[in-house]
């Protein structure tokens, strides 16, 4: 059974009226708006992204764009996960895909206990409004607030990558699933953006501690039909904060653009 553990001491949470505590007097209030904050902040008090971002990512994924990889990674948990098995996010975002999987579970009648974290205030918010059945924490994906060997199904879609702390939360034999970008991805888009573009580089599937079970490579060309959805793509790419300023004003005279979106889907079981 999944539950929080104390990022301070490490000891099991319990919820007593709206704050989760420990054993040892730690305690963390459940916010009005549905979510706890387990982060413990080393200066500032914002995080990860931020509204603007977060916006720009809903309104794009809102419209269908990655429809098709949100159905890929959807069937994937379907799949793999148990019967009343725990599933869990990490680095969830405004939780596009966390609560599609949520949905997909549910339809499947596995009556699924969804868990989810992001370093991001304002993206967990974002996401309890998406779902309001999702067990949503603030928290790092290198500091998971929760004991070892509690999941059945871990998710990870583009947010960093803790190969230890996902290897901790997972059941022995339990699956991870991730989505990758591969060599042809956004294509069109560099190229309207750079002098020089490069294709992203081939990966290496292999992950110590697990097992590549299944890949799954998907591909579909994307018909961006206004400046927005393209300006709004380009910012959920790690290159708008390495990109110079004149080269991201390339983009402000594309009023339409198709663009290649490839990804792989994989599934890995813990070893």
């Amino acid at each position: 059974m999944a539950y929080y553990i104390c990022p301070v001491c490490g000891d099991a949470l319990k919820l007593w009226d709206n704050s989760y505590k420990c054993g040892k007097g730690h305690c963390f209030d459940r916010s009005a708006k549905g979510y706890v904050n387990l982060f413990l902040s080393k200066g500032g008090s914002n995080h990860g992204d931020d509204k603007a971002m977060i916006n720009a990512r809903t309104d794009f994924l809102n419209k269908g764009y990655y429809g098709f990889l949100k159905d890929e990674v959807c069937k994937a948990v379907s799949d793999f996960t148990p019967q009343n098995g725990e599933v869990i996010d990490c680095g969830c975002g405004e939780c596009y895909y966390t609560a599609a999987i949520h949905e997909a579970l549910t339809r499947k009648n596995k009556s699924p206990e969804i868990y989810a974290v992001d370093i991001s205030k304002d993206a967990v918010i974002a996401g309890k409004k998406r779902c309001k059945n999702l067990n949503l924490a603030v928290a790092s994906v290198f500091h998971l607030p929760f004991s070892k060997e509690s999941f059945d199904t871990l998710v990870t879609m583009f947010a960093p990558f803790c190969r230890e702390e996902y290897s901790r939360v997972l059941k022995h034999g339990a699956v991870m699933i991730m989505a990758i970008p591969l060599e042809d991805h956004l294509w069109e888009l560099k190229r309207a953006v750079y002098e020089t573009p490069y294709k992203n580089s081939p990966h290496d599937f292999e992950i110590e501690g697990f097992e590549l079970v299944k890949k799954s490579d998907v591909k579909e060309m994307m018909h961006l039909s206004c400046n927005k959805d393209i300006t709004s793509l380009f910012e959920m790419t790690p290159y708008s904060h390495k990109t110079s300023k004149e080269d991201i004003k390339k983009l402000e005279s594309l009023d339409k653009l198709d663009v290649t979106a490839h990804f792989a889907v994989l599934v890995y079981k813990k070893i």
